[in-house]
């Protein structure tokens, strides 16, 4: 048979239906911790990156500088940071939030924070003034010309939303440090994502399981890549 090769060749992790349910279980705690975090993210910077963008205040510079930092701050840090929150010592000790899906939302939403604003407000104050002026002349309010130039960079926003979002799927630092790589005794994992996981499986030589999560994971970050640069395509033309 001219397939029987190619099914040799299938790695055990597909024939086994543990494998299977591990695998499922990582994708979606990797997701769910993802997704949730980078839309709280997104609730919280895009009003700061619009006040930023429309306002004047002193210390403008330096809070842009701060989120400019956040950007590239290590993830081992923010992981000590959170742990120390939602330990028995911190001030969220009561909540028993430690190694659980929670920790991790918080230390992923912390580093989705920065590069979503920062990309934000810079594809909001990159708006031609000659929008603004023109919103004006027409009768807007200042809300109306806030509307118009949010429109606008609209594109430069969305790139923003899955920047974040390619950096919090991608992250194993932080993650680890607070959620702990936990799975139950079935093999479900409960706080074990798809970056810890590849760790985890390729220390152990599970090399079979590993190349999959991380084909998993490239497939996802190529997506969203994708999608960045497609908006970012359609932003130029515009």
């Amino acid at each position: 048979m001219p397939f029987e090769p190619v099914v040799h060749l299938l790695p055990a992790v597909v024939e086994s239906p543990f494998r299977e349910g591990y695998i499922r279980s990582t994708i979606y705690v990797s997701l769910y911790v993802s997704v949730i975090a980078v839309t709280l993210s997104t609730l919280f910077s895009i009003p700061v990156a619009i006040i930023m963008g429309f306002s004047d205040f002193p210390g403008k510079q330096f809070v842009k500088s701060v989120i400019n930092t956040g950007m590239g701050f290590p993830s081992v840090v923010v992981g000590l940071v959170v742990l120390f929150i939602v330990s028995n010592q911190g001030p969220l000790g009561p909540l028993d939030l430690i190694f659980t899906k929670e920790a991790m939302i918080m230390s992923q939403f912390i580093l989705a924070t920065p590069p979503i604003t920062a990309i934000s407000l810079a594809a909001i104050s990159g708006v031609s003034e000659n929008v603004r002026d023109a919103a004006h002349v027409l009768g807007g309010t200042r809300l109306d010309v806030a509307l118009v130039v949010i429109k606008e960079a609209r594109y430069g926003i969305a790139t923003a939303i899955l920047a974040g979002f390619g950096r919090a799927i991608s992250e194993v630092g932080s993650v680890l440090i607070v959620g702990g790589n936990i799975t139950s005794s079935n093999g479900v994992s409960q706080t074990r994502t798809l970056t810890t996981a590849i760790q985890l499986e390729a220390r152990q030589g599970r090399y079979d399981t590993a190349m999959v999560l991380g084909a998993v994971l490239v497939a996802l970050v190529l997506t969203v890549n994708a999608i960045v640069v497609r908006l970012g395509d359609e932003g130029a033309m515009r």
